[in-house]
């Protein structure tokens, strides 16, 4: 009996042992050996591209402002809202310099002591603070009624008519600005998560590479596709070397990767078969790849019908093979279906072969295993059997 116990005893410590060296050594690699190797990425992790473009002829950024609509709108907060102040208050000091000259060309500022029964251009400009009160008033179409134009010359009344189509402009195209800004369909493509790793497991009998995606919002997004994109580089037969060479990476769900349900968290996979790129890879030298895979989803706005895109990418670091993600919807007693968003990047280990290429081998050797073959050169030669032994 004791030494029945001291063996599961040590059977025990033996496991725990293990257990505690093998999750030991994940987290050293986690922290120390990832984190030392930080590799450069097009797309990050919320879809912004890391690339500039330099040595731009002169020629070429003259072209940004002919399409100046784009422009604006691509813009941050902090220059476009220092654009529409500069508009407003630039053109509203810009016409006060000029409805001051007219009065000082006029003669009808205080200094130059008009008679009494002159007529000034515009009534109650006595100085550049004045004038300038009466661009604002005119421009915004305040009105008070204290400043106003008279028939008296014609240079006030083109400069009025002048103003005033020049502020419905700038009032347009501002505000229009603004409002296209707010309502960005990129906006809505926050509300758009994908998980944080991609595994590998398998998934129906093959070996699959998986990736999490949610809708945060109630509301549908319309025709929806997802598909990914595979940059590496890679060099031709020719010695060419191609920088973010790109390759196709078809992600399907159970119904098809076109008109996505996505009404709640959807699990995409791609099969790494003999046609995918990561079919010669294995769970060993996953981490030395190099290569960045890049997931779109396309879909429109249920409630502004405007398309939108929503990318983001992973690195080998972030793809962890051997793993599955846990579930996350339940139904309760109440006949209701819910999310859980705390297990939405959780991950659990499964049993997964460790490169997809052992998987398909294992696979022939049983379909052989199953059949019979001919073989034609075997021959059959018959022996004539003879006694050795006479009496």
């Amino acid at each position: 009996m004791d030494t029945s116990n001291r063996n599961m005893f040590e059977t025990l410590i033996r496991v725990l042992t293990e257990s505690m060296f093998k999750h030991l050594r994940k987290w050293v690699i986690t922290r120390f050996f990832r984190h030392s190797r930080q590799r450069a990425r097009l797309v990050s992790k919320d879809g912004r591209c890391n690339i500039e473009f330099g040595n731009v002829e002169a020629q070429s950024r003259f072209i940004f402002f002919v399409d100046i609509w784009t422009t604006v709108l691509d813009l941050k907060w902090r220059y476009k809202m220092t654009i529409f102040i500069t508009a407003f208050l630039g053109s509203w000091f810009f016409f006060g310099l000029l409805w001051y000259a007219v009065a000082y060309i006029h003669k009808d500022l205080p200094e130059f002591h008009p008679s009494a029964n002159h007529t000034p251009c515009v009534e109650n400009i006595n100085g550049l603070t004045s004038a300038f009160l009466f661009s604002l008033e005119t421009q915004v179409t305040i009105g008070y009624g204290f400043r106003c134009v008279t028939e008296q010359c014609a240079t006030a009344i083109f400069l009025l008519i002048s103003q005033s189509i020049l502020g419905v402009m700038i009032n347009s195209f501002m505000c229009g600005a603004i409002l296209a800004k707010i309502s960005r369909p990129k906006k809505r493509a926050k509300t758009i998560m994908f998980s944080k790793n991609a595994v590998i497991s398998k998934r129906g009998g093959k070996l699959c590479l998986l990736i999490r995606v949610a809708n945060l919002r109630k509301s549908l997004l319309i025709s929806s596709h997802i598909y990914g994109k595979l940059l590496k580089t890679t060099v031709t037969p020719e010695g060419e070397t191609i920088i973010l060479d790109q390759t196709n990476i078809n992600f399907v769900v159970d119904a098809g990767n076109e008109n996505l349900f996505f009404i709640s968290p959807l699990t995409i996979y791609h099969v790494i078969d003999h046609h995918s790129p990561f079919f010669h890879m294995a769970a060993e030298t996953l981490l030395q790849q190099d290569f960045e895979l890049v997931v779109f989803l396309d879909g429109t706005v249920e409630s502004t019908s405007a398309t939108c895109q929503v990318r983001t990418s992973y690195v080998p670091e972030e793809v962890l093979w051997g793993y599955r993600f846990a579930p996350i919807v339940s139904k309760t007693k109440e006949g209701k279906y819910r999310v859980d968003f705390h297990n939405f990047s959780k991950t659990v280990e499964v049993e997964t072969p460790h490169c997809a290429m052992c998987l398909y081998n294992e696979k022939d050797a049983r379909a052989r295993m199953k059949r019979g073959y001919d073989n034609p050169s075997f021959i059959l030669s018959e022996v004539n059997e003879t006694d050795d032994t006479k009496m």
